[in-house]
């Protein structure tokens, strides 16, 4: 059962994280995501356990639990989408490519109005 491990301390280190869960039952792996470019630790992380009841338990007993200082956030992991999966936010087809909004097909783009203010005192300016 793979589970996540969230609000970890930046600090926190595989071998450690595995003592945790360790103590619920058999570890298979355990993994702390970093950033690519800084190196250092994102704040959560994915343990696997192959024993579903011990997977539970531990689920049940670490969330919320304090480690140094900061309360975990554990729960069974959910499977990535297919957008998750090549790095994609999903889409909920109000965005455009660049992930602004797009504005709805019966709606078209009007010139502001001159307001006298500040703006029409630049434009003035350089006129």
């Amino acid at each position: 059962m793979n589970i996540y491990v969230g609000n970890l301390p930046y600090r926190t280190e595989k071998e450690e994280l595995q003592e945790v869960f360790e103590a619920f039952g058999e570890v298979e792996s355990v993994d702390i995501i970093v950033d690519r470019r800084s190196g250092r630790s994102r704040g959560y992380g994915f343990v696997s356990m192959p024993n579903e009841d011990e997977a539970k338990l531990a689920v049940e007993e670490l969330n919320g639990s304090e480690l140094d200082g900061r309360n975990l956030r554990v729960d069974f992991s959910r499977p990535k989408s297919e957008d998750q999966s090549r790095g994609r936010r999903p889409s909920s087809g109000q965005h455009n490519n660049q992930g602004q909004r797009r504005r709805p097909a019966n709606q078209t783009h009007q010139p502001a109005q001159k307001t006298g203010g500040l703006l029409a005192k630049i434009k003035s300016f350089f006129s």
